[in-house]
């Protein structure tokens, strides 16, 4: 990739609103946010907003490229130790005389490489920026409590770009091919000469594709990609979290002029249980014991994902206790299960008969302990 005009001019760091040392993820984060913001559908008729949309897509598109970001952050080390004189990109006058001087650029530590390709020496074109990734895409699946912990595959819908159903992503129309550009002889960029030296620019007949289309596909118009219902088979780890974000690869938005698919990620929501709540790889479950249970102690039967299990009540025991069941939780795709916590609610009947309200007189009568003496009341 030879260094464009551009990279000498405009700071993509800054377009983006990140820091140059910011990670791909924070890239594509700031990307992802800017264009939605400005994209042309969302702001039709402002010119403002699609320039911006163009400057933050040039922007991303060097980049989210770790050659192109690598050279690129070359070139503006350049900027910045005020190697931008006269004779480099952008500067007025052109290039002056560094041969003359006995200037090796193969002598300058990290910029070898990058003046071979800036000056015509040494480094190929390796091609135009014609093909280009498709974006990354996101969706939403709401998932029933059982199928998040089991784990299922099942089907996401959504719209978004896809590779035109009736040129295949070619742009042509059918019956015909696109044909390699003849000013650039497909390589997607031309040199524009300054007296011994050039600099590579993209190809103004092809746009940097390489080819040009001389009778475009009448569905998409030349794009090779048009908007569509798409549905796309995912499979739900079992275990999977609320929040949890599940990548399909190369199922996002088609890439630009026969460029890569982008990724799917798959955001996972996942309802509530009548019985039981999760906190990780845990479960949970309230349990209602009687009066006399947890007073004196009992063996009772908890319900499970599986089958019911047999859980001890310790003898005085209060209202919000928990026991662990362990191994009852959450399976897992590795083998190792969560726990099931087991909270105990002492049960206080709301009507008596007779015959209980004598047997708890009597209870009430034999009992010699006050539970709010420490109250000092």
């Amino acid at each position: 990739m030879t260094p464009q005009r551009e990279w000498f001019e405009t700071d993509y760091y800054a377009v983006l609103g990140v820091p140059a040392n910011a990670t791909e993820k924070e890239i594509t984060r700031a990307y992802r946010k800017l264009a939605k913001q400005f994209h042309p559908d969302a702001n039709q008729g402002n010119a403002a907003a699609e320039e911006k949309f163009k400057e933050i897509s040039a922007a991303y598109d060097v980049l989210d490229d770790a050659e192109k970001r690598k050279e690129y952050d070359e070139v503006r080390r350049m900027v910045a130790a005020g190697m931008t004189g006269p004779g480099f990109a952008g500067a007025p006058g052109g290039f002056q005389g560094f041969e003359g001087a006995g200037v090796n650029f193969e002598d300058i530590g990290g910029f070898g490489d990058l003046f071979g390709g800036l000056f015509g020496r040494g480094r190929r074109n390796r091609g135009g920026d014609g093909p280009r990734k498709g974006n990354d895409l996101e969706t939403e699946l709401h998932l029933d409590f059982l199928d998040a912990v089991h784990g299922v595959t099942t089907t996401v819908r959504f719209t978004a770009d896809a590779a035109c159903s009736v040129c295949g992503g070619t742009g042509a129309k059918a019956g015909t091919n696109p044909q390699r550009c003849a000013q650039c002889g497909g390589s997607g960029s031309v040199a524009v000469n300054q007296g011994p030296f050039s600099f590579s620019e993209v190809c103004p007949a092809c746009n940097g594709r390489g080819a040009v289309i001389a009778d475009p596909c009448p569905q998409c118009h030349g794009r090779g990609i048009e908007l569509r219902p798409r549905e796309v088979k995912v499979r739900i780890p079992s275990g999977v979290a609320d929040g949890q974000r599940i990548r399909v690869k190369g199922r996002g938005a088609a890439g630009a002029h026969g460029g890569h698919p982008g990724d799917l990620y798959v955001i996972v929501h996942v309802r509530g249980h009548d019985l039981f709540g999760r906190k990780g790889k845990d479960l949970s479950v309230r349990v209602p014991v009687t009066f006399a249970e947890a007073a004196l102690g009992a063996q009772i039967r908890v319900p499970t994902l599986g089958e019911p299990v047999t859980v001890k009540v310790p003898p005085g025991t209060q209202s919000g206790k928990t026991v662990k069941v362990r191994g009852r939780g959450i399976p897992s795709s590795k083998g190792d299960a969560g726990d099931l916590l087991v909270s105990f609610d002492v049960v206080v009947p709301a009507h008596l008969d007779d015959n209980e309200r004598a047997a708890i007189e009597t209870m009430a009568a034999a009992l010699t302990t006050n539970p709010r003496e420490h109250l000092g009341v």
